[in-house]
């Protein structure tokens, strides 16, 4: 089992599309939220575990404070240090799935730390078998909306629990090269937090290239990606027969699927960036969303997750950055496949994993 010469903070990715709102009524049905998609997945292959349900939270709803509650402590007791939200600013003042978060901040509960991770991407039906029709899109107005964005979340920034490193929040972009120039917002928002008597902000990105040059785009880190994500940009894929063999698998109807040991060396390599944060996911299953266009991690157990989470430290330890973060992606994304929380098929088995290591 791995160790640290550092103390790793672990953060998990944190989904918040748990509750019902008026774009996904009209989007999808009444009362569509992340548990419609799950509950309704079926097997597509012989052996394929769906639906994957869970547990002992049951299918909550993130507008009752007790499941935040019980989320955090959850976390707390199983080596987790902080939640990392998806946040979405759309431009001009539009922000969707904001509730959750809001209330965390303006209720002071639960008592756990957090950081935001601004998910700036145009939202469309692509991956939900839908064609290709843009649902919100992302937009980048100017300054003015960077001023207003920075503004909304200023109370995060200043909240006790904030997740800082060297007295700064942290605070990540999900996509750094949409913006229209990453190095120039960077800035701006720092001016923004000196203006507001922070010391500056800590600016994380994520990326998928291991040696990407974090600090000439204007961020401090960068979490690294797992490239699969981009399907047909994926490594094995990019090779002539195996795109044969891609298509056919989508002529047929069926996902495509790789060895979760087999990929570590993709999302997890041996050299990068000592600017480049290691992120692990648990499982990866995405065709609860995206049906036959979906990707499938096969053999994705928590004794496998726990491997991967000893090549994730063995990463942190070989570092030389001001921060000592460990990402996992995620705590709750069931459609994605990729969560830690309790499972009806494992149980608490992934939690186990991270609390073996990291309490």
């Amino acid at each position: 089992m791995g160790t640290s010469s550092r103390k790793i903070q672990v953060v998990a990715l944190y989904l918040p599309q748990y509750h019902p709102i008026p774009e996904n009524d009209a989007w999808w049905e009444p009362g569509f939220t992340e548990w419609t998609n799950v509950t309704k997945a079926k097997p597509l292959f012989r052996g394929h575990a769906q639906p994957n349900l869970p547990s002992e939270l049951g299918f909550y709803d993130l507008r009752v404070p007790e499941v935040r509650e019980q989320q955090a402590m959850l976390a707390r007791t199983n080596g987790v240090s902080a939640f990392c939200y998806y946040h979405y600013w759309f431009g001009d003042g539009r922000r969707l799935l904001a509730r959750p978060f809001d209330e965390v901040v303006a209720s002071g509960q639960p008592d756990f730390p957090f950081m935001v991770c601004w998910a700036n991407q145009t939202w469309s039906g692509v991956w939900h078998g839908l064609d290709k029709r843009v649902l919100v899109e992302q937009r980048y107005p100017g300054r003015a909306d960077e001023a207003a964005h920075f503004a909304s979340l200023l109370p995060a920034f200043q909240d006790d629990r904030c997740l800082r490193v060297n007295g700064k929040p942290v605070f990540m972009v999900y996509a750094p090269s949409e913006l229209p120039n990453s190095r120039l917002f960077a800035q701006h928002w720092r001016t923004l937090a000196e203006a507001a008597g922070l010391p500056g902000l800590y600016l994380l990105a994520e990326h998928p290239d291991p040696s990407w040059d974090a600090r000439g785009a204007g961020f401090d880190a960068f979490v690294l990606k797992p490239s699969f994500m981009r399907r047909r940009s994926w490594v094995p894929w990019n090779q002539p027969i195996l795109k044969i063999v891609s298509k056919f698998k989508d002529m047929l109807g069926m996902p495509s699927r790789f060895d979760y040991t087999s990929t570590l060396p993709y999302f997890l390599p041996d050299k990068a960036s000592e600017l480049a944060i290691p992120c692990v996911l648990p499982n990866w299953d995405n065709t609860p969303r995206s049906g036959a266009r979906g990707v499938v991690f096969d053999n994705a157990t928590p004794e496998r997750f726990g491997v991967a989470l000893d090549r994730a430290i063995e990463m942190c330890n070989r570092r030389q950055a001001e921060d000592n973060f460990l990402f996992i992606k995620s705590w709750n994304e069931w459609g994605e496949g990729n969560h830690l929380e309790p499972s009806r098929r494992y149980g608490r088995g992934f939690l186990d994993q991270v609390r073996s290591r990291f309490t």
